[in-house]
């Protein structure tokens, strides 16, 4: 989680500039201004959105699509999860897909008579099998379904079949092809194999799909993922030699992997994929979720890490996502049912500054006051204090 918040911090500054332009003006470290304005260490669209499927997972203890969808169009409309308190970068595609599902609400409301103001906290579970999640279509297949990813495999890592079919599924709802439902399960599956203690050198066989085909039961990998997974991305050249940072989702797989595969730190991995130009703060995004993974916590730059926005509130949930997906289990109909009362969506959130991370009340805004004590309530519910005592006072310590 932090992995991916670096790099996307790292590029927002050049999003968008070519490769002409960084082969004259490199970047070297964390800057802030540039394309965005942002401050030094703020994050972009890709880490908000991983933060709304992160705390989608926490707060369902399961994954949940529509809840998902629903968080996202929290960020695109009110700023959820945002660094800045509001959405001022989004896809074209997760736009689409976004104002697609809520016209679907909207629908869903005037059939099953719901009023609409209900509709973001729909919880019964037959009303949520009836409606239609998946609000792409073929053909769209950028980098903004993998650049959200690293919470599924990180709550879903004990259990590879779930973890690698749920990488696909989160992708697939706002980018429907099927290269964007393959890429994720792939990178999806290299980051349990990450979690779970594979070698670099077991990571980047041409042969890991294969020797993973058990994880993969819903089917092969599209012909242009496949590719990748043979080992497309190591070319010693790199740009030169056709790796690219582009918003297509198969470059954008590519030139995250390259970018491991060529470098030996995670720092040096994250400053080459952001200086392949073009999408720099998505494509350094991707390459910190495995590069995060596998080379762990304590090996991120220092300097960097103290600097990164929110840093406490990412490391508090990174440590709820991993304990709650301890506690899941595949039988789902013996889960709690969830609280309807999450947020509040309709109030603007304000973006917490670094100095005002620690617990006061007063200066947190009620959104993410009414997550905290629903973070309090079904967290704690059916566990022991011994058991939520060490989670409960980090993630709280946050909030």
């Amino acid at each position: 989680m932090v992995g991916m918040a670096l790099g996307d911090a790292l590029g927002a500054h050049v999003e968008f500039r070519p490769r002409a332009f960084l082969l004259q003006n490199p970047v070297v470290d964390l800057k802030a201004g540039g394309t965005w304005g942002l401050k030094e260490g703020q994050f972009t669209d890709d880490t908000s959105m991983a933060l709304c499927l992160a705390a989608s997972l926490v707060c369902r203890r399961d994954f949940v699509p529509y809840d998902q969808l629903v968080r996202y169009k929290w960020w695109y409309k009110h700023g959820y999860m945002s660094s800045t308190g509001e959405c001022f970068d989004i896809g074209a595609a997760t736009r689409d897909s976004l104002c697609e599902f809520e016209g679907r609400q909207k629908q869903f409301s005037a059939t099953h008579e719901v009023p609409f103001d209900e509709l973001d906290f729909l919880c019964d579970p037959d009303l949520l099998a009836e409606f239609n999640v998946q609000c792409s279509r073929a053909g769209v297949a950028g980098n903004g379904a993998l650049m959200r990813l690293t919470p599924v495999p990180l709550f879903f890592y004990r259990h590879p079949v779930h973890a690698v079919k749920y990488s696909g599924f989160s992708g697939v709802i706002t980018h429907g092809d099927q290269k964007a439902y393959d890429a994720c399960r792939y990178y999806g599956a290299l980051i349990v194999a990450a979690l779970q203690g594979a070698t670099k050198e077991e990571l980047l066989n041409d042969e890991f799909y294969e020797t993973h085909i058990s994880w993969f039961a819903e089917g092969p990998l599209a012909p242009e993922i496949m590719r990748i997974a043979n080992g497309s991305y190591k070319q010693n050249d790199g740009y030169d030699a056709g790796i690219r940072g582009k918003g297509y989702i198969v470059n954008a797989l590519e030139a995250a992997l390259w970018a491991f595969w060529s470098e030996k730190t995670f720092k040096k991995g994250a400053l080459a994929a952001v200086n392949l130009g073009d999408d720099t703060d998505t494509t350094a995004a991707i390459y910190g979720q495995l590069a995060g993974a596998y080379y762990g916590y304590e090996k991120l730059p220092k300097k960097w890490v103290e600097k990164v926005y929110a840093k406490r509130f990412l490391q508090g949930l990174s440590m709820w996502i991993a304990y709650e997906g301890q506690m899941w289990y595949e039988n789902k109909a013996l889960l709690f049912n969830p609280s309807l009362a999450t947020v509040a969506p309709k109030q603007k959130v304000v973006a917490i500054s670094s100095n005002e991370q620690e617990l006061n009340p007063e200066k947190l805004p009620s959104i993410q006051l009414t997550s905290l004590e629903e973070t309090r309530r079904v967290g704690l519910s059916n566990r022991s204090e011994k058991d939520t005592s060490s989670v409960m006072s980090n993630f709280c310590a946050i909030l």
